[in-house]
């Protein structure tokens, strides 16, 4: 049988829905019957009912229906389905026919156009006679009809087209053509889907109405056919649940139908049809879980089905049949909406699939016995059927309708199996195998099964290389053979490996044929010992420019054609040099390469070794050995080549190291040089040239690996370092500088001082035999640190003064002449640090100097780095306050009135500080005295002590008082007491703190001993001055005091004139000494009611110290003493 015999019908596929007929509609000619149509089938939205319409002509000739059956007793049926079953009620006979005519309620001729439709109406019943099929009427009005029971005319005419057309009220419908057709369809399809599910549960009700007629001894195949045809009559009515019931019911109903050779085929195409179906609604209502169990249940009752032996490979091709129809079902499932996992998706089902169809292909190899491959096509041909096609589904055509046991015909019967089995031979069983493995390889690639994946796509390779086509067989096969690399399975991969070797040899692809033979030759190879001969037998051919021998299990027909595409190969002239990049192959070649030092100095030869393994059973030689370098220059000394009898040979398992060696050039100091790449030549000049290329410094596709798993040996054996370290590749290398022979010695005092000029003494000794040249300096702070630091450190060579802001923090490059050897220099770098912390500072010398390496001359520039961190600190602390000459804190000053400014000065610095002189910077306040002179001249302080200050100043009475004002600055001059005379003096700068002014009306102060005597006059003259511009009014009393009597005003009130003085005299006698408080004088100032007088109270003594009364002694009392 055709391929093509296996498809299922698309009528099964489909979903059903309800056959609508209409007709009386002009779809080509009449715009407003077009317009109709596309509203009905345009743009129909999931939401619509299911209905499919058809336009037919008003006299369309129906199928037949058939005479009734009025008795089953001796009716045999001749099959279960009929081939044209489920088409005719699909497409062919309709639930509805809809007789569309225009006619309008008001129309002119209304009686004539009555007769014509009922007319019509007449036509259609007549061609249905016999069928339950409904008719109804649709009339094409131009005017939008009125609510119902408003339009009279209307209705009567409406109930006299009803009965001249023998129509129930509910068959005849009105359709306006007006801008709201749409909405008027949409309502008319509803009712026609009323009509359309009345006819398909009548139809339903007459196939039920047969089982009572049937017995199961003689009509087991009507009991299957029936509840086939009640399911599919409930599809149709959109009863997805009860036509999955009675598709069950079938399914049971076939698998209990007697089975034997004849009717094997019958049975199992029905099963699958049923299934099928099943499958399909379980997907449809959400229950994958139950397809995929029917499913199961399916393949398991059927597997065994074969029927004939002869015609083995159909039931083959049956099965994957059934496996590839499930899984596009899954796989329509998923796209609506289901979700599948790993463990379960459609691939596994097309998998399956293939895996039938290769079953199918060995069992049509088997075909080719001397009996049926020298067979004729039969004639006449058993398989035709005169274009009429199967009356029943799975049935033979040279015996249609038969359900007996044996064969009518058996010499009929060998006729059909042979023509079936010539037909089976030309089938492209490759094709097939391919777009089902193709399909499960999309599958697996999309849930993420990367194994399953390569493994199929493994098969498709193998697919294409029997169906001879070896350019995609070689694609896939090497796409896959990078998983197995990687995933080291070797055996796999060999087998692989060995299919793409026989693909190249037919294709006559000498590149991809090299690389396979190199691969096959390798470590990674599971190939005996004589097959790697063989195969390095014909590589050495290749080499040599000979055709190489046919790979064993080719086919005959296609090595003749290969032979002759590799003589045209071999006779082309410009083809004999390939490149083969082999790092992601696994070649017979091992190559790995290192440099032997991480770094080398610049007048040292750089030196680097490459490792060169044979893996394959006999030595091979090579011409030519070449390392690539990042620097292009250097290669020309990493080539080795060998010419003739002198090219080097390797033997099999024998490492062979080869050495090269070069002198880096000076610009490349600080620089790294990497391998890019090695070459080795196989063949020579009279043959091919085949250049084997490493990326890097070599290995490849299992090197990584074998090395972990060397590394992880010699761990768990315990080797030593060295032995493990050996397994380091080393790829690249650095060019560094040559070893500087100068000694670099700094010599300072930390830590260092804010602001001061920190001296740094650095002595520079040469130790080289030659002159040094172009000796420079490069000092100061280090480069990479904070960057606030750059802007607080200033470095200088002058250190006989202090440096300004805009001294650098690194002084680049400072010429110190030449150093011959032996010879010392010193040098004094200065550095000023205006921030605390620590400070990491640079002293990079840098000379040139003329060597000799390896014979050559080269100028190699070194340098010597020292670095030192210096630690910033503050020398001393100073602190401010301002008191009054009483030495009582001040939170305001008064203008106009002496007050103290209090300096101390407290040294943290470690080394003893000498204070050369102090001064002030006064901006609104002046000094008291005539001359301020500096208290700490040429005072020095040890670490921990305090220097004092004291300054009388006073705020001049011509300030304008604002809140608060700047009083200046306090400058300190100052430096290391063990530092050099002649060494820069820094000054500090102490900003002084703003005071708070106010304005004292009235400024009173006190003259008084400094101290009393008991029962002695002490006179106190108090001194009252008005600071303002107005008379001031003042009220004076005295309180009263046990410790003093007093004679004078005890209360006054007085008038001073502005800026006048009034002074107040009084007489205090002490009645007790010790310190003694003084009699209160209170004031008040009746002008001036806002200030308060307490303020008053701090210009006036509070105390005094009053002595004893003295006695005076007599001789009397010196003698008895």
């Amino acid at each position: 049988m055709a391929g093509s015999q296996w498809e299922l019908p698309p009528e099964l596929c489909c979903r059903p829905m309800a056959f609508v007929a209409l007709t009386g509609l002009d779809v080509v000619y009449n715009a407003v019957h077009r317009a109709i149509w596309d509203a009905f089938c345009a743009n129909r939205r999931a939401d619509r009912v299911p209905i499919s319409f058809k336009v037919l002509p008003g006299d369309h000739e129906y199928p037949k229906c058939r005479t009734k059956r009025t008795s089953y007793e001796w009716y045999i049926p001749k099959g279960i389905l009929k081939t044209g079953w489920m088409n005719k009620h699909l497409n062919l006979v309709p639930a509805l026919v809809v007789l569309f005519y225009e006619l309008d309620w008001d129309d002119p001729q209304w009686k004539e156009k009555q007769s014509e439709c009922a007319t019509k109406v007449e036509i259609v019943r007549t061609s249905l006679q016999g069928r339950n099929t409904k008719v109804a009427v649709v009339l094409i009005q131009k005017k939008t009809p009125l609510p119902p029971g408003e339009d009279l005319v209307a209705s009567e005419r409406a109930q006299a087209l009803c009965h001249s057309c023998d129509l129930s009220g509910k068959s005849l419908f009105v359709l306006p053509h007006t801008d709201h057709l749409v909405g008027y369809i949409i309502r008319l399809e509803n009712a026609f889907y009323e009509h359309a599910q009345t006819y398909y549960y009548t139809e339903i009700r007459r196939v039920k109405s047969h089982k009572e007629f049937l017995n199961k001894t003689t009509h087991q195949l009507l009991f299957v056919r029936h509840q086939f045809k009640i399911a599919f009559f409930s599809e149709l009515k959109q009863d997805t649940q009860n036509a999955l019931k009675y598709y069950r019911t079938a399914y049971s109903l076939v698998h209990e139908l007697r089975a034997h050779e004849t009717n094997m085929l019958e049975i199992k195409t029905m099963a699958g049809f049923i299934n099928y179906k099943i499958c399909r609604l379980c997907f449809q209502h959400n229950t994958p879980l139950d397809a995929i169990a029917q499913f199961r249940k399916h393949i398991d009752l059927c597997k065994k089905k074969i029927g004939s032996a002869e015609l083995a490979f159909e039931h083959s091709a049956w099965m994957s049949k059934q496996f590839q129809s499930f899984g596009e079902l899954f796989d329509e499932a998923i796209k609506l909406g289901l979700t599948a996992i790993q463990t379960q998706n459609p691939g596994f089902y097309y998998q399956q699939a293939a895996c039938y169809s290769q079953d199918r292909k060995q069992l049509a190899l088997q075909l080719s016995t001397p009996k049926i491959a020298g067979a004729s096509y039969p004639s006449p041909d058993p398989l035709d059927t005169q274009g009429a096609g199967l009356d029943f589904y799975g049935q033979r055509p040279w015996r249609q309708g038969q359900q007996s046991i044996d064969p009518p015909d058996a010499e009929k019967e060998k006729t059909g199996i042979l023509a079936l089995q010539i037909k089976e031979r030309d089938v492209p069983h490759s094709e097939l195998i391919i777009a089902l493995l193709s399909n499960a390889v999309a599958q697996f690639k999309k849930y993420k099964c990367p194994r399953m994946k390569s493994h199929l796509m493994v098969q498709m390779g193998e697919e294409y290389y029997h169906a001879k086509d070896y350019t995609k067989a070689l694609k896939l096969l090497d796409y896959v053979m990078c998983d197995y690399r990687t995933e080291r399975w070797w055996g796999l991969l060999t087998a692989i490996l060995t299919t793409a070797l026989r693909c190249a040899y037919l294709m006559a692809s000498i590149k991809d044929y090299v690389i396979y033979c190199m691969e096959l030759l390798g470590r990674a190879s599971t190939l005996k010992e004589e097959q790697k001969s063989r195969i390095e037998k014909n590589l050495i051919k290749v080499l040599t420019n000979e055709v190489p021998d046919a790979e064993p299990e080719c086919d005959p027909s296609s090595v003749s054609a290969a032979r002759s595409l590799w003589n045209d190969r071999m006779a082309l002239a410009g083809s004999n040099e390939l490149t083969i990049e082999v790092q992601d192959y696994i070649p017979f070649i091992q190559c790995k390469a290192k440099f032997q030092s991480p770094s080398f100095h610049v007048d040292q030869p750089v030196q680097l070794q490459v490792f060169l393994r044979a893996d394959c059973p006999h030595p091979v030689s090579f011409g030519k050995l070449a390392v690539s370098l990042s620097n292009q220059e250097y290669n020309q000394w990493c080539v080795a080549e060998w010419s003739g009898q002198e090219a080097m040979s390797l033997l099999p398992g024998k490492t062979t190291c080869y050495n090269f060696s070069f002198v880096a050039k000076t610009e490349d100091v600080g620089k790294k040089i990497e391998m890019t790449g090695i070459e080795v030549m196989l063949g020579g000049d009279s043959g091919r040239c085949v250049f084997v290329s490493w990326r890097g410094a070599g290995g490849d596709a299992a090197s990584a690996h074998e090395a972990l798993q060397a590394s992880r040996c010699s761990r768990r054996w315990g080797r030593n370092i060295e032995a493990r370290q050996e397994l380091d590749w080393d790829s690249l290398t650095m060019i560094i500088s040559r070893v500087p022979k100068i000694s670099v010695q700094l010599s300072h005092q930390p830590p260092a001082l804010t602001n001061e000029m920190y001296c740094i003494k650095l002595t520079v000794q040469s130790q080289e035999e030659a002159m040094a040249k172009d000796v420079k300096l490069t000092a100061g702070l280090k480069p990479g640190q904070d960057a606030n630091l750059g802007q607080t450190t200033h470095v200088t060579l002058d250190g006989s003064k202090v440096c300004d802001d805009s001294a650098p923090s690194l002084l680049p490059d400072v010429p110190l002449g030449e150093l011959k050897p032996g010879e010392k220099l010193e040098k004094c770098v200065y550095v000023k640090c205006v921030s605390t912390g620590p400070r990491v500072f640079l002293f990079h010398v840098a000379y040139s100097i003329d060597t000799t390496v390896e014979g050559r001359q080269i100028m190699c520039k070194c340098h010597k780095d020292e670095t030192v961190t210096i630690e910033t600190l503050v020398p001393f602390e100073v602190s401010v306050k301002f008191v009054s000459t009483k030495f009582e804190p001040l939170d305001r000053v008064s203008v106009d009135i002496p007050f103290l400014l209090m300096t101390d000065i407290l040294s943290s610095s470690p080394w003893p500080l000498l204070l050369t002189s102090s001064s002030l910077q006064l901006l609104t306040v002046t000094s008291n005295t005539p001359q301020l002179q500096s208290q700490l001249q040429e005072v020095v302080l040890q670490t921990g002590e305090c220097a004092s200050e004291c300054f009388c100043l006073r705020c001049p009475p011509q300030t304008n008082i604002n809140n608060t004002v700047a009083t200046g600055q306090y400058l300190l001059s100052w430096r290391r007491n063990s530092s050099s005379p002649d060494s820069p003096l820094i000054q500090t700068i102490v900003s002084l703190p703003h005071v708070v002014l106010e304005m004292v009306p009235l400024y009173i102060h006190a003259d008084l001993p400094s101290f009393g005597r008991v029962r002695e006059s002490l006179p106190v003259r108090y001194h009252i001055e008005n600071r303002t511009a107005l008379v001031q009014e003042v009220e004076m009393a005295v309180e009263p005091s046990d410790a003093f009597m007093f004679s004078g005003l005890k209360q006054v009130r007085l008038r001073i004139l502005p800026s006048s003085e009034q002074e107040m005299l009084y007489n205090y006698y002490p009645l007790m000494a010790g310190y003694q408080t003084l009699p209160q004088l209170n004031i008040s100032l009746p002008r001036c009611p806002t200030f308060s007088t307490q303020a008053l109270k701090r210009f006036l003594p509070q105390r005094i110290f009053v002595k004893p009364q003295g006695r005076q002694l007599d001789d009397a009392s010196i003698a008895a003493a």
